[in-house]
C-alpha cells in the first residue's frame, strides 16, 4: 500500500500495479500524480492524461467522503500495440442503493455539487460498478487513447502482503491455438524471491506450447526448478464442450460459479511446481453457459456467498475479481484472484 507517487517502474510492476489506501484528502492528490506518472510512461497523449487525472482524482475524492476502508488499485492494461490505464476502487461504505441516480450530476449525499460519479463514467473509456447496501461498492474504470478495446474474457488482480513491495502472487491469460487458458500462482513465501518464482511461472506459462493444462503444469514444474517454487493451476474453458479442464499443484483454489448462484469446487493435488510433485491430473467440470471460473490463492478465504451480492455475476471480470479480494482477502498473505467467462 502507498500514499505517494508512483516511481519509474518496469512493465511487469506497472502491470500489477500499485494500491492505495485512501482515508485522507491529501491522497486524492496522490492518485493524481501517480496515474499521471503512469500514463506518461505508457506514451498516452496529454488530452488523455488530462481526462484520466480528472477520473483518478474524482475517485479518490468520492473514496475519501463516501467511503470506509477505502483502497485504489492503479495499474497499465494492455492489447496488442496499446496501453492504458485502469483504476479499481474498493470500498466497505454504505453502498448504493440507486447506483442510475448516484451516477447522474446534482445528486449528492456530502453536501457537494454532486458531479464526481458523473465526471468520472463521462471522462472513462469504460466502467463498471457493483454495490450492495451495507456492503459498499466496487467499481473499474479505464481510460484508453483511441478505441476502447473489448474487455477481456478473464481478468485478476493481486495485492501484496502489508509492507512487502510486491506481490508473491500473480496471474496470466493467454489464448493459444484456440485453447482460452488461465493460471493462478503462488509464490512459495512473500517478498521478491516469491515474485521472482510467479514471474518466471508467468514467462513459462506465455511461451508454452497450446498443449492440456496438465500438460503446461508438467512444463511449468520442470521450469521452475531454479526458484524456490510455487503453487499454482491452470484451467482451460471450453465453452463449445461445456467444460473446464483443470490441473493444479498445491493450495491454489478453483471454482466453477454457476448462473444459479450455486457453485462447485476443483480438486488441485499437493506438490509444490519446481521442487515436489507425486503426481499431475487434470480434471474436467461441467461449465455452463453464464458459467464463471474463480480461482485464487490461499490469501483469499472461501467466505463469501453469491447469494450477498445481488446481480454480481453479470458485471465484469474486474469488478467480480475486486469484490471478492475485498470481503475475502486477508492482510496477513500475498492474495491474488482471478475470474474468467465461459462465454
Amino acid at each position: 500500500m502507498s500514499g505517494g507517487a508512483v516511481a519509474s517502474l518496469p512493465e511487469g510492476l506497472l502491470d500489477a500495479g500499485v494500491w492505495f489506501r485512501v482515508e485522507a484528502a491529501g491522497t486524492a492528490a496522490a492518485v493524481r500524480r501517480a496515474a499521471e506518472r503512469l500514463a506518461t510512461e505508457l506514451g498516452m497523449p496529454p488530452a488523455r492524461i488530462a481526462d484520466l487525472a480528472i477520473v483518478a482524482t474524482e475517485t479518490a475524492s468520492n473514496l475519501v467522503k463516501h467511503a470506509d476502508e477505502g483502497t485504489l488499485l492503479l495499474r497499465a492494461v494492455r492489447v496488442p500495440g496499446r496501453a492504458g490505464v485502469e483504476i479499481l476502487a474498493l470500498d466497505r461504505g454504505p453502498g448504493m442503493a440507486d447506483i442510475t441516480r448516484a451516477i447522474g450530476d446534482g445528486h449528492s449525499t456530502a453536501g457537494t455539487l454532486g458531479i464526481g460519479l458523473g465526471a468520472i463514467v463521462r471522462q472513462s473509456s469504460w466502467s463498471d460498478l457493483h454495490s450492495v447496501p451495507g456492503r459498499g461498492t466496487v467499481m473499474a474504470l479505464q481510460v484508453w487513447s483511441g478505441e476502447t478495446p473489448p474487455q477481456p474474457w478473464a481478468a485478476g488482480l493481486t495485492r501484496p502482503l502489508t509492507g512487502e513491495p510486491v506481490s508473491g502472487d500473480g496471474f496470466a491469460v493467454r489464448e493459444a491455438d484456440g485453447r482460452r487458458q488461465v493460471l493462478v500462482c503462488d509464490g512459495l513465501g512473500h517478498g521478491r524471491l516469491a515474485h521472482a518464482a510467479t514471474q518466471e511461472a508467468v514467462r513459462v506459462f506465455a511461451d508454452a506450447p497450446a498443449v492440456p493444462p496438465a500438460a503446461v503444469v508438467e512444463a511449468l514444474h520442470r521450469k521452475l526448478s531454479h526458484t524456490r517454487g510455487a503453487a499454482l493451476a491452470v484451467a482451460e474453458l471450453d465453452p463449445d464442450a461445456g467444460l473446464v479442464r483443470y490441473a493444479g499443484l498445491g493450495n491454489i483454489a478453483g471454482t466453477v460459479l454457476n448462473p444459479d448462484g450455486s457453485r462447485r469446487g476443483m480438486v488441485s493435488l499437493p506438490g509444490i511446481a519446481g521442487h515436489q510433485r507425486r503426481q499431475i491430473r487434470e480434471y474436467d467440470y461441467p461449465l455452463p453457459a453464464g458459467g464463471i471460473v474463480l480461482m485464487h490463492s490461499d490469501g483469499v478465504v472461501d467466505r463469501w456467498k453469491v447469494a450477498d451480492y445481488p446481480g454480481l455475476l453479470a458485471h465484469s471480470s474486474q469488478v467480480i475479481a475486486a469484490t471478492v479480494l475485498r470481503d475475502a482477502g486477508t492482510r496477513r498473505d500475498d492474495a491474488g484472484v482471478l475470474v474468467a467467462r465461459g462465454s
